[in-house]
């Protein structure tokens, strides 16, 4: 039997290591695809247009938004950041495993777009060890890690609303439970 094509969510509170399990996810699904995300941000001197996002205005993104073309969007920092909805589906009826790598309330989203989504929640061990994480990274000042803690106790508040809850405190054993998670539901008819 062929398993079937599938949409997961991978996401998580900021600091709780999303990128890093999806990157392995990835690598170990041969049939995975890249779903390359929609922003209004400006693109980054190292990246490119339709590799890394596609890059558009405001008025694009909301007709976008307007239209149906995306499965979730959501607005950080004054730009705006979605999923655009034809590639995944399209990825999903030829067999292939799109995962995404995005926050709880795109989750949510694609719940609602999308009942036969696998959503995947990567939980921290603890409060202390994702504050720990947020503040040790040092990308941002105590006020900016303070309101991303706020963010985390409210995504925290929602796990239940997820699939499958899997604590990221050792990266191998997330990654495989994430995979088996994965497994499990392309095997559902």
């Amino acid at each position: 039997m062929t398993p079937r094509g599938l949409l997961v969510v991978i996401a998580g509170p900021s600091g709780v290591g999303k990128g890093t399990v999806h990157g392995r996810v990835r690598a170990a699904l041969p049939d995975s695809v890249l779903s390359v995300s929609v922003t209004t941000r400006p693109a980054r001197p190292n990246e490119a247009d339709g590799v890394d996002y596609h890059f558009v205005d405001r008025p694009r993104f909301e007709q976008m938004v307007a239209d149906g073309e995306l499965l979730e969007w959501a607005e950080y920092a004054g730009n705006l950041y979605g999923t655009p909805r034809r590639p995944a589906e399209a990825a999903v009826a030829d067999g292939k495993v799109v995962v995404l790598d995005i926050e709880v309330q795109g989750a949510l989203q694609v719940r609602e777009q999308s009942t036969d989504a696998l959503l995947v929640f990567l939980a921290p061990p603890s409060f202390a060890e994702l504050e720990r994480r947020l503040r040790t990274r040092g990308t941002e000042d105590d006020e900016a890690v303070d309101a991303r803690l706020e963010v985390a106790r409210r995504e925290l508040a929602q796990r239940d609303l997820f699939d499958a809850v899997v604590v990221n405190d050792d990266l191998d054993r997330c990654v495989a439970e994430v995979l088996d998670a994965i497994a499990a539901a392309r095997t559902v008819t």
